[in-house]
């Protein structure tokens, strides 16, 4: 059985930072393309970013420089640590993985079938 279960999420004010993590079991977490999307209220899910099993890392243009996504395949661990938080970053967060040998991840979310419960981010002005 895969799991993927969000940590980290709050409530921040403007110009805030929040780390989420993710932590993973039941797959070789190392073999995965594993990524971050939120959704908020009335909206469609969004891919924010999404990282390789080599590293590499895509970032949606709305957080790109603000976000940075990480991870730590020895503890099934995926990290996003962000910065610089707008309101408009209210959302659900969740992390989600495919078995995909990608030099790089997309960051749309019908790519990935593994999802996690979500974490909440709300960011006041």
């Amino acid at each position: 059985q895969v799991y993927l279960v969000e940590s980290g999420g709050g409530a921040v004010q403007a110009g805030g930072s929040l780390r989420l993590s993710c932590a993973a079991s039941g797959i070789t977490f190392s073999r995965y393309c594993i990524g971050w999307f939120r959704q908020a209220p009335g909206k469609e899910r969004e891919g924010v970013a999404s990282i390789s099993l080599y590293g590499t890392t895509n970032y949606a243009d709305s957080i790109k420089d603000r976000f940075t996504i990480s991870r730590d395949d020895a503890k099934n661990t995926l990290h996003l640590q962000m910065d610089s938080l707008k309101p408009e970053d209210t959302a659900m967060y969740y992390c989600a993985a495919r078995l995909w040998d990608a030099s790089v991840c997309p960051i749309d979310s019908s790519d990935f079938g593994t999802w996690g419960q979500g974490t909440q981010v709300t960011v006041s002005s």
